[in-house]
């Protein structure tokens, strides 16, 4: 039995660093949000071990991989001794601030949960996906979310119902741990209304939301690599409502009203960046197909 799933990316909305732990993880504020961009998963039951394929020359086929640390993390919680082969089918740009990998691994262990009969609830399953890493309980979860804490602490809110996101990411890898490093937030001079923004979303009022996203991170990955920087203003340019970098970056995001500007955007915008998408905002999380 093969069971195939999606899994979609996110964007944020907002994100605002409040301080730092003793164990060097950041107190963070920001909005996530689904979007209808999504990995294939395949996982099928072998022998023994844990086997990953991709096409995708960025994926590691190892246990670097976060889905292999997925499936590793319930063979050894289950004390399962058979294997699993995980085929991992990628639309969602590689290290690019989208939590493609952090959907990978909340897709094993939906997956995993659903093969091995593990009976699991959902908040179960996203308890498990903290220990892999913050993004995986929201990547299960989906829709949309204010999340606090160093991500964890999810509360679902009212999210874009429906709206046109373009995703451009350039040709560039940028480390999350060296973006965080390389943050000063008593430097900080624009931090993002996190109150006023959910207010923007409660009333469906894209418009002063687009306007208002505020992302801390720009502040370092802006500096070092302005093409950044060059994205955003060309999408302005081409009507987007607002634009923004996602997660630690380098990916960009545009927030379109209007499908003919959001088409003439992404038809410009490709011929300069190949890995350029136009989706749409979505409700939910993990999908068994």
């Amino acid at each position: 039995m093969v069971l195939k799933l999606k899994c979609r990316a996110k964007i944020n909305l907002a994100i605002d660093v409040l301080g730092k732990r003793e164990d060097n993880y950041h107190l963070v504020e920001m909005i996530m949000q689904t979007i209808d961009l999504y990995d294939c998963v395949s996982i099928e039951e072998i022998n023994s071990g844990i086997v990953i394929e991709s096409e995708n020359p960025d994926v590691p086929l190892d246990s670097k991989n976060i889905a292999y640390k997925a499936a590793k993390l319930i063979k050894d919680k289950f004390n399962i001794d058979k294997g699993i082969k995980i085929k991992i089918e990628k639309n969602i740009p590689v290290a690019a601030g989208l939590a493609g990998g952090s959907a990978n691994a909340g897709a094993v262990l939906v997956g995993l949960n659903e093969l091995w009969d593990l009976k699991l609830g959902k908040y179960e399953i996203m308890d498990m996906g903290l220990n892999l890493g913050a993004d995986v309980p929201f990547c299960i979860m989906g829709g949309a979310a204010l999340a606090c804490g160093i991500g964890e602490k999810l509360t679902r809110i009212n999210g874009l119902d429906n709206v046109y996101i373009l995703i451009c990411k350039p040709d560039i890898f940028v480390s999350t741990a060296w973006v965080y490093n390389n943050l000063d937030i008593s430097k900080l001079n624009k931090r993002p209304n996190i109150k006023f923004l959910l207010n923007c979303l409660d009333k469906k009022d894209i418009y002063n939301l687009s306007n208002n996203m505020v992302n801390v991170l720009e502040s370092v990955t802006e500096s070092n690599y302005p093409q950044i920087k060059d994205i955003k203003k060309k999408m302005i340019e081409y009507k987007a409502l607002g634009s923004m970098m996602s997660g630690s970056g380098p990916t960009v995001f545009g927030i379109f009203d209007d499908f003919d500007c959001a088409k003439h955007a992404k038809e410009n915008l490709e011929k300069l960046y190949k890995q350029t998408y136009l989706v749409k905002t979505y409700k939910g999380g993990i999908e068994v197909e």
